[in-house]
């Protein structure tokens, strides 16, 4: 029953997973980073986002090789399952994306400069699917935390759909949306493309070619 699901059709709350009230366990430290953790409380002055571009492993790992990033995990968000597991989440019946969560110093690297990231290295055109991973949980996501970042978010997609209208792409097909939950996932996920877990690990990321035409207000 778990994989009868069609993965590309999303899946309402009234038919997904029941899920569980016991949270997953989380390392205490970053696989990476090893003296920073991966869950609150994080040192005052930073801020939180979370991005979906597909599989979770690479675009972790792009997100920790930035500048101004303080650390990051690897969840799940935007589904109905409560404490879903990664086999839970694939069967595309807990209405989950697979996400990033990224704990950032803007003082460092503005959320602006993040969202470059986020649309230049994958192709947010897709619909449920992040080149050959097919399934609602790859859809390309954006999920704010402030009214702030909603913002940012609607200007940014705005110049960027303009860059990829002019070369011939698609619709974004990005889904955005306040932050409901962040479900961690499990500890073998975590950081699995650092040196210390899988460094030559299966990476599916895929952008259009098109750079974003934002301005980036970074540190040095």
């Amino acid at each position: 029953m778990l994989f009868g699901h069609d993965k590309t059709r999303p899946v309402d709350a009234a038919n997904a997973l029941p899920g569980r009230a016991t949270p997953m366990p989380v390392p205490a430290a970053h696989a990476v980073f090893t003296d920073r953790p991966i869950a609150p409380p994080f040192p005052d002055g930073l801020e939180t986002a979370v991005f979906g571009m597909g599989c979770f492993w690479g675009a972790e790992r792009l997100f920790w090789q930035t500048n101004g990033v303080y650390t990051t995990a690897v969840g799940y968000a935007g589904g109905h399952t409560p404490n879903p597991t990664y086999e839970e989440v694939c069967s595309g019946q807990t209405g989950h994306a697979e996400v990033v969560l990224v704990v950032f110093d803007p003082a460092v690297v503005t959320y602006e400069a993040l969202l470059k990231v986020f649309w230049e290295e994958h192709d947010p055109t897709q619909g449920y699917r992040q080149g050959n991973d097919v399934g609602t949980q790859y859809r390309s996501t954006l999920y704010y935390t402030s009214e702030a970042q909603k913002k940012t978010i609607e200007d940014s997609r705005g110049s960027y759909q303009a860059a990829l209208t002019r070369t011939g792409h698609g619709e974004i097909t990005t889904e955005v949306a306040p932050l409901a939950e962040f479900y961690y996932a499990e500890d073998y996920h975590q950081q699995y493309l650092s040196d210390a877990k899988n460094p030559n690990g299966y990476c599916g990321l895929a952008g259009t070619g098109v750079s974003c035409p934002i301005g980036l207000n970074v540190q040095s």
